[in-house]
């Protein structure tokens, strides 16, 4: 919802393709590019974890990379579409180009998420889905609505030193790599988004660096762009291609059982399993529906004024 008025701003000004052509441009048995036609990442993007999957479903594992695509929302969505065929799943974009390398104040990644979903039996499925950043671009605009600080270690200013002014993207700063500093282990951060923007964008043939397209639709394309697009890549692995399935969700169960009893430290209720969170807010939201932030609700507003949609309150 957030996004939805960036959405059609990317549209109106060219650079979303309202009905667009998605295809496979090159493959082999066990790989695929496919090219979105500047389409809504939504929908590329299931296109291509459909065809992952379907390579994995003939040969044991399916690799995809998309290029000439747009943002494509939660990673973790994408790579959840393995689960329900005992698959594991595996999604990861590049981004505008809003992080400063470590030791950097040049702005040369996006926040290049991973996501991976692993099926369990009669537990919740393992799902990690992560910014390489130390924090997502969408928590700091969530602050930047609450007009709150961000905590030490999410940003740095346009000299590259130490920030926790929300807005401070928006006034030349950087986000920072997984870590916030070298001594916080900024390097490995930094590396795993290289990889995503590696596996995102060169492999595709999609832009990478400081030339993906950025979001905001009132920022200029950069220059000299080596690629089409925002990149992604797309993985799905046959659990047995393995190992039986039934077997590896059993010992899946057991892993996520040991690591949920595991001690607590002082202060802490309980050990989480990635994905639990969100499991449980699913739960939640489908009950009692899906909270919006008051700036949220007013694009929304704003939107259906524009195009004569009526937004209808509960």
């Amino acid at each position: 919802m957030a996004r939805l008025s960036g959405y059609v701003r990317l549209w109106e000004a060219g650079r979303i393709q309202s009905s667009p052509y998605v295809r496979i441009v090159h493959e082999s048995p066990s790989t695929a590019v496919v090219d979105g036609d500047r389409g809504l990442g939504l929908v590329v993007g299931p296109y291509a974890m459909e065809v992952a999957i379907e390579k994995a479903r003939q040969v044991g594992t399916g690799w995809v990379s998309v290029k000439n695509s747009n943002h494509f929302g939660i990673a973790g969505s994408h790579a959840m579409k393995a689960l329900g065929h005992d698959m594991i799943g595996i999604a990861m974009t590049n981004a505008s180009a809003l992080v400063a390398p470590t030791f950097s104040v040049e702005r040369m990644l996006g926040t290049n998420p991973i996501a991976v979903a692993i099926p369990s039996g009669n537990e919740a499925p393992f799902v990690a889905d992560f910014a390489t950043t130390t924090a997502a671009n969408g928590k700091l605009e969530i602050l930047q609505r609450k007009n709150e600080d961000a905590p030490l270690g999410w940003v740095q200013d346009k000299e590259g030193n130490p920030s926790t002014n929300a807005s401070e993207v928006r006034q030349g700063g950087a986000l920072l790599p997984l870590g916030g500093d070298r001594e916080h282990g900024s390097h490995k951060g930094y590396a795993l988004g290289s990889i995503v923007d590696i596996f995102s964008g060169i492999l595709s043939g999609a832009s990478y660096g400081p030339w993906v397209p950025p979001f905001p639709a009132y920022v200029p394309i950069p220059e000299n762009m080596p690629g089409e697009g925002i990149g992604h890549f797309f993985g799905a692995m046959r659990i047995d291609a393995f190992r039986p399935a039934a077997e590896f969700k059993d010992h899946m169960d057991h892993w996520i059982r040991r690591f949920k009893e595991a001690r607590p430290a002082k202060g802490h209720e309980r050990v989480l399993v990635p994905g639990e969170p969100e499991t449980e807010f699913e739960k939640e939201r489908m009950e009692q529906g899906i909270p919006l932030l008051g700036p949220v609700e007013e694009d929304l507003l704003a939107l259906g004024n524009k195009w004569g949609l009526t937004l209808r309150k509960s």
